[in-house]
């Protein structure tokens, strides 16, 4: 007796030592996976719930070997909620290292330079996995939401136009904030390099400006010398004049076309018919458009028309300009437009 049970244990250490590594062995095994399978882990999952669903998406043939592991390790608690995707040649341990780091799903929304914030709203809304809180033209909530309440009294072009990655379940509020703080970080890095003498008192003033030259010119090279026309005209005490505000002032009156009545209609925003800039943004400015605000190119130009190739003619007198006009504006080709493809 005093041999065979020696010999006894050390066979059932044997056939554990080998079950363990037979078990290890499969949990650091690349899966087969066809295509990219997507897992949600939601809070308050059990271990052995989260095995569960792995097992019914076909990635996790042995569940339980899955959840022995994590509890021997005391692992469970440190498995994180979201949104997984699970590649070929992803192993149960890979899987497992994933969801503990936290390397849950990212999508990503545009908003687009030149937007207004009701249709950055508008993408938002129609972004897969983000949750709907703000209405567009809520100012007072938006303004709220962004960390801007009592610092602005209007909600449009504070956000900054960027690629915004989130995860599901993230809220609109969310995304817009992150684009409010890269705004005003981008104000407080352009306006103390502002040059001197410029019509504009605050960075805010920068904001408005630089809305304007975005809805002017979707061309590069064109930004400082949008942004000398209406620096000369501020400084001259000239109407900027520019379609871009009147068709913000009419807002959904606004139907594709600007009529010579629509000119003559004052608005608050209508730059025809009031002086200096109007009260807010009227769309989202990139950083290049802030920086021509905030250095443009003064030439003494003081009018300038769309040529119909996406670029504009400048002129610095009232008869060089009605000349363009005559050239560019009177006799259209075909395929006319006023901004690049």
């Amino acid at each position: 007796m005093k041999k065979v049970v020696p010999l006894f244990l050390v066979a059932i250490m044997f056939s554990g030592m080998l079950g363990a590594g037979l078990a290890l062995k499969y949990l650091a095994r690349p899966q087969v996976v066809p295509e990219t399978l997507r897992v949600n882990v939601d809070y308050g999952d059990s271990v052995k719930r989260v095995a569960s669903k792995l097992n019914s998406a076909g990635v996790l043939e042995y569940p339980d070997l899955w959840v022995g592991y994590v509890r021997l390790m005391d692992l469970a608690g440190k498995i994180k909620a979201g949104e997984y995707d699970v590649n070929d040649g992803d192993s149960p341990l890979l899987i497992l290292d994933n969801m503990i780091h936290g390397r849950v799903v990212q999508y990503s929304v545009t908003l687009v330079e030149g937007w207004t914030l009701k249709e950055a709203l508008v993408e938002l809304h129609s972004a897969d996995g983000l949750v709907e809180t703000l209405e567009p033209g809520d100012d007072v909530h938006i303004l709220k939401a962004i960390g801007a309440e009592g610092k602005y009294q209007h909600a449009e072009g504070l956000i900054y136009p960027e690629t915004y990655h989130y995860t599901r379940g993230d809220k609109d509020r969310d995304v817009l904030r992150r684009g409010y703080t890269v705004m005003q970080e981008t104000l407080a890095d352009s306006w103390p390099r502002r040059v001197k003498d410029l019509p504009l008192e605050t960075p805010y003033d920068a904001l408005i400006l630089a809305s304007i030259i975005e809805k002017e010119t979707a061309v590069d090279s064109e930004r400082r010398q949008i942004a000398g026309v209406f620096v000369e005209r501020l400084k001259r005490g000239m109407r900027l004049q520019t379609d871009p505000t009147v068709i913000y002032g009419m807002g959904d009156n606004y139907k594709g076309n600007i009529r010579l009545k629509d000119l003559r209609t004052p608005t608050p925003y209508n730059t025809y018919t009031i002086s200096g800039l109007p009260p807010t943004p009227i769309a989202l400015p990139s950083k290049e458009s802030i920086d021509a605000a905030l250095d443009p190119l003064l030439n003494g130009k003081l009018y300038f028309v769309a040529k119909g190739d996406g670029s504009h003619a400048f002129s610095k007198t009232l008869a060089e300009h009605n000349s363009a006009v005559r050239e560019y504006q009177l006799k259209r080709k075909k395929n006319y437009r006023s901004t690049p493809e």
